[in-house]
């Protein structure tokens, strides 16, 4: 049997501190991939750190990141709101965490450092594209219901790893033409990407509290499980296609 171990992973960056969450299996043989996980706009909650054990006992070593900091967490939209805001109003000292975060990733036990790739939920989609987007060295990037608007103009041929959306048909807060906007982007950029869109699944699909909280505060989310499952697999397939 596996023997899965995580647990907290207090960091700084740039004089702030940041706890996420760091999770392998002890009994695996030599450095696997190192994957960071990145939080929805609630933070690096429960939800991610079981997403990070998920990957432990896959195979890989996973670190869940904090880009709220101080371990920050929010249980209402408006609370999530002014957390995430508070990271998109300055794009260079995000920039500055993920790169930060990915050091911290790079110095766990474990960890082959030649083969690393990200993955985020939400608004941590937006995270991990913007890193693929300044060419941070991963071997793939995974957004689940992500955003999709770009921080930054990647010049052709700059985008090192490969990128799987994984969107809902049926999500109001990231729309179809955004979806159709990133593809332009990408084939403009020749980036080696897929697109796989859930027909009836709605932002959130991956999240099992999402339809309580869209009840709840009235937003539009909703868990899918068949989406959420096809999407892990989607993601499986693309990581062993990459390290």
């Amino acid at each position: 049997m596996s023997n899965i171990e995580g647990g907290a992973v207090s960091y700084e960056v740039d004089g702030g501190k940041f706890v996420g969450f760091y999770a392998r299996d002890k009994d695996a043989d030599g450095p696997r991939p190192g994957i960071i996980v990145v939080h929805e706009w609630w933070g690096c909650n429960d939800f991610v750190r079981e997403r990070a054990r998920r990957l432990a006992e896959a195979g890989y070593c996973a670190f869940a990141i904090d880009m709220f900091g101080g371990g920050a967490t929010a249980d209402k939209p408006d609370q999530a709101a002014a957390l995430m805001n508070g990271v998109l109003q300055d794009i260079p000292a995000a920039t500055a965490r993920m790169k930060g975060a990915y050091d911290v990733l790079l110095e766990q036990d474990g960890v082959d450092a030649s083969r690393t790739g990200a993955m985020g939920y939400c608004f941590g989609g937006a995270v991990v594209l913007h890193m693929a987007r300044i060419g941070m060295p991963l071997s793939a990037v995974v957004s689940f219901h992500g955003a999709l608007g770009a921080f930054h103009e990647a010049e052709p041929g700059s985008i090192k790893p490969r990128i799987l959306i994984c969107h809902g048909g049926a999500d109001q807060m990231v729309s179809m033409d955004d979806l159709e906007s990133f593809r332009q982007e990408m084939d403009k950029a020749r980036a080696d990407y897929e697109i796989i869109v859930y027909d009836d699944a709605m932002h959130g699909f991956t999240n099992p509290q999402a339809t309580e909280r869209g009840q709840k505060y009235g937003v539009p989310l909703a868990h899918d499980a068949d989406a959420d499952a096809a999407s892990w697999q989607a993601m499986r397939d693309l990581f062993d296609r990459s390290f």
